[in-house]
């Protein structure tokens, strides 16, 4: 349903919920958790049909990731306003690989990573201006449910896996 967020009740960015969307004014079982970017507050008021067909992005003028770069328009708006995002302790962004989106696995720590070689050294790259001891033990640090996190993606494309890291 979402191709750039393949699993989003496995991330948690959709919930079951007996709530009623605020687009379609009707409660389907389930409701979209994560961030959006609009004048109304909306989080916990959407569901993922409104979102998947663009509804609610065009009834609110909404947003559901912040940051995407270097990607055609026509995908930019796909991930964007028909995708649901995911919640980053800092500011989310969207990672770009073969001049698409990447698909949006979830969060990871230090020992799931380690089946994503290519991710790590993603990770290990973003943290190149660091001392090496001080980037080590930061990366060994991960955890899946807390912080510092990695955020797990897999390109569309060719399949290489891509990660960034984040915490408060």
């Amino acid at each position: 349903m979402f191709p750039y967020h393949p699993d989003p009740v496995a991330t948690g960015a959709i919930v079951r919920s007996d709530g009623e969307c605020s687009c379609c004014d009707r409660a389907r079982g389930y409701i979209y958790t994560g961030p959006v970017y609009a004048a109304e507050d909306l989080r916990n008021r959407l569901c993922p049909w409104c979102i998947a067909n663009g509804s609610a992005a065009a009834r609110f003028d909404a947003q559901f990731t912040d940051v995407v770069d270097d990607v055609p328009r026509d995908r930019l708006f796909a991930i964007t306003q028909r995708t649901p995002g995911f919640s980053a302790w800092q500011q989310e962004h969207w990672l770009v690989h073969c001049d698409d989106g990447a698909a949006f696995l979830g969060t990871a720590g230090a020992a799931g990573l380690a089946a994503y070689p290519e991710a790590w050294t993603s990770l290990q790259r973003e943290l190149e201006s660091w001392p090496a001891s001080q980037a080590e033990q930061f990366l060994k640090a991960l955890t899946k449910d807390g912080q510092p996190t990695a955020y797990l993606f897999r390109c569309r494309v060719c399949g290489s896996h891509l990660a960034y890291s984040d915490a408060t």
